[in-house]
């Protein structure tokens, strides 16, 4: 017998099981579909096992190359690749188990095989081998598919010697040398993790610089603090061809002086981007409107072009984040439920990248904003003046904050440093509160601490400051 609901969401990764249990709590029979674990690239391939894998690089970069100045001495250091490769599975596997457990908590279905449309209101579930298992009948849809990797012709990926940011997290043996195709998070963060190991790590960057969607001050200090470890990085630069020749990987290059080169490598890494997962799912027969590989949604709803049916996440584009795609899908149930949520802001949407020094950013950095006609005042503090960074030998890195001249609002915030993706959240809370840099100055901030390095930005940009 074909099973009915009020809500069925596709995809079960952290815009998909969000969903599911916000409709849930609401009220709505739902169930989440899925043809794998619970908790979607960001849980099992991507944000919770990659952060395991950078945390043994701080670790071991940190007793290696530092545990003198803190009065320790350590012999022999070495380290097990394959166990930390294990931990970073175990740590995943951990926390999909806990979705699983929110599943029955809140009394969610979940389906498991491939969903395919078969009309407005039927969803195909299909076993491994493409044979259909049942039908299941909703009322609403919810697309939280995903994305994966994008793939491009030059760079023609194997999952051998040319590479996805899955297999990177997930090698039998540390490559002696790594190319990195990409200098976005993905990029940055694994040219990180494979440096600090010993790999001989290179980046090669068709823009011109790393993190290009950063402010350009943060990009700087993190090609320093890069070419510091003594990875090289190319900008500018374009992939013409990757090629794998008698185990080796062929990279060929054109420098932005316009001259072509070949890097050999073990291993390279596609990390240019993502793709929205559309494919195979019956878009195309209901006449779900697509827009360059992802599914146009309205943004306010997240009502696909077919009224019954919505979508959220990586699968509708950019920014491809859990957090977003998590409270896209919190917004999305609560307005079905006729409730008067607020639109997102997408304006004011931290953005994390967790190599070291690490990057975190929300607003718009200081070139946007003088695009868009403001007149500014910038506050910067360096690491280095912060009594708490000194203790804890984290100096590296700056706070960042700009403010529209004229009414003092926060219009963005830039951090590089040792915790910068947890002091984000300070400028998140007061962003959205429409904080001015008084409310930041003048609320008291705990002292030693790295927080008060945002006190003190906000301080600069007035000509505040105390301790700089």
């Amino acid at each position: 017998m074909d099973k009915k609901y009020d809500i069925v969401v596709l995809g079960g990764g952290p815009g998909g099981y969000v969903a599911a249990i916000r409709a849930s709590q609401l009220g709505f029979k739902t169930a989440v579909v899925d043809k794998d674990n619970l908790g979607g690239i960001c849980l099992n391939w991507g944000c919770i096992p990659t952060k395991s894998l950078l945390k043994n690089a701080e670790m071991y970069d940190k007793i290696k190359n530092h545990s003198d100045e803190f009065g320790l001495s350590v012999k022999g250091l070495d380290f097990d690749f394959s166990k930390i490769i294990k931990r970073s599975r175990d740590v995943s596997s951990k926390i999909t188990k806990g979705v699983e457990f929110l599943m029955k908590k809140n009394k969610i279905d979940v389906i498991k095989g491939f969903g395919k449309f078969k009309s407005k209101n039927e969803l195909q579930i299909l076993d491994e081998t493409g044979k259909e298992k049942e039908i299941v009948n909703s009322d609403k849809f919810i697309i939280a598919t995903g994305a994966r990797p994008r793939k491009i012709d030059a760079i023609p990926v194997d999952h051998k010697n040319i590479i996805t940011s899955k297999e990177a997290m997930s090698l039998e043996a540390l490559p002696k040398e790594l190319v990195v195709i990409g200098a976005g998070a993905i990029g940055v963060e694994f040219a990180y993790f494979y440096s600090v190991l010993g790999t001989k790590v290179a980046i090669i960057e068709m823009l011109d610089r790393l993190v290009p969607i950063e402010d350009s001050e943060v990009s700087k200090e993190l090609e320093r603090s890069f070419k510091k470890r003594g990875i090289e990085i190319y900008t500018s630069t374009k992939v013409e061809k990757a090629e794998v020749k008698k185990g080796k990987v062929e990279v060929t290059i054109e420098t932005k002086d316009g001259k072509k080169e070949t890097i050999k490598a073990e291993k390279v890494l596609n990390a240019i981007g993502v793709t929205g997962n559309i494919e195979g799912i019956g878009l195309e027969e209901l006449g779900i409107e697509i827009e360059r590989n992802h599914v146009k949604v309205n943004k306010s709803s997240y009502q696909t072009s077919v009224e019954n049916i919505y979508a959220i996440g990586d699968v509708i584009g950019a920014p491809w984040l859990a957090h977003v795609a998590s409270h896209e899908g919190i917004i999305c149930v609560e307005k079905l439920a006729g409730h008067h949520t607020p639109d997102f802001d997408y304006g004011s949407v931290p953005g994390c990248t967790y190599c070291q020094p690490q990057v975190a950013s929300i607003g718009l950095t200081e070139a946007k904003a003088k695009e868009q006609g403001y007149e500014l005042k910038i506050g910067k503090f360096p690491f280095s003046a912060s009594g708490k960074a000194s203790a804890a030998g984290e100096k590296e890195g700056f706070v960042k904050i700009i403010f529209d001249a004229k009414y003092g609002e926060i219009l963005g915030a830039h951090i590089i440093g040792s915790e910068a993706t947890e002091l984000i959240a300070e400028i998140g809370i007061a962003k959205s509160m429409e904080a001015t840099y008084e409310s930041i100055v003048k609320t008291v901030h705990a002292h030693p601490t790295l927080s008060e390095s945002i006190m003190e930005a906000a301080a600069n940009a007035y000509g505040e400051s105390i301790h700089i």
